[in-house]
């Protein structure tokens, strides 16, 4: 079977969600935003100790690219901005809220949490 083959055999669907929400750090910085009220840079930062300045900052503008997220500018000095879901990245909170009850039930006792 040759790769065009292959392809045409995948779940479009979940393949473009995978690729939409590939970075390492994207649905954490979503599940921040939605449920630990964490809208500012510093905040998710905070959150996430171990990501990079720019790390955050790629992450959070594919997310705003793929309309998951707003980012508001409150043109002040020093820069204050705020993130927020979009109708989009509301739409995927109950996914978000399934993956960490699936999550909490099956990786207790994995070394990995």
């Amino acid at each position: 079977m040759i790769k065009s083959e292959f392809a045409t055999k995948r779940c479009k669907t979940i393949s473009t969600v995978q690729k939409l929400l590939s970075g390492k750090y994207k649905l954490e910085i979503m599940y921040y935003i939605s449920f630990d009220n964490a809208h500012r840079f510093g905040e998710l930062k905070r959150k996430i100790m171990e990501i990079t300045d720019s790390s955050l900052t790629k992450q959070l503008r594919e997310l705003e690219a793929d309309g998951f997220i707003n980012r508001y500018d409150y043109k002040e000095i020093p820069p204050h901005v705020e993130y927020t879901l979009t109708e989009l990245g509301k739409s995927f909170v109950s996914v978000l809220n399934y993956i960490k009850k699936w999550g909490d039930a099956n990786l207790q006792d994995k070394d990995i949490l």
